[in-house]
């Protein structure tokens, strides 16, 4: 199931999940800009090569998921639960809304 949580949501859920990961969907460059600490980037512009590469993460933890704005990250969201995975979260907003800690 994919939901939109609000950035509050998103920190309160993640200091409590121990099965929790992170994923940036933007390209590189953006990444270089600034990103969430320790998160995972997979790119969802590469198409088929973003669905290859998440095939092979594990389907049974809570993907929390952002992007720039939360547009990618929500059309992220739901092919992810097309492809099996049970939890994801989209991030409203995205990074560009982003008050919490960050890293470059």
């Amino acid at each position: 199931m994919a939901e939109d949580i609000t950035q509050e949501e998103w920190q309160e859920l993640i200091n409590k999940d121990h099965n929790a990961v992170i994923l940036d969907v933007r390209t590189e460059e953006e990444v270089e800009d600034g990103f969430i600490p320790n998160m995972l980037n997979i790119d969802i512009r590469l198409g088929q090569g973003f669905l290859d590469e998440v095939e092979k993460l594990d389907k049974d933890k809570n993907y929390y998921v952002y992007c720039r704005s939360g547009a990618r990250s929500a059309q992220a969201c739901t092919l992810m639960n097309q492809m099996g995975f049970n939890t994801t979260y989209n991030l409203i907003g995205g990074f560009m809304n982003w008050d919490g800690e960050t890293a470059e």
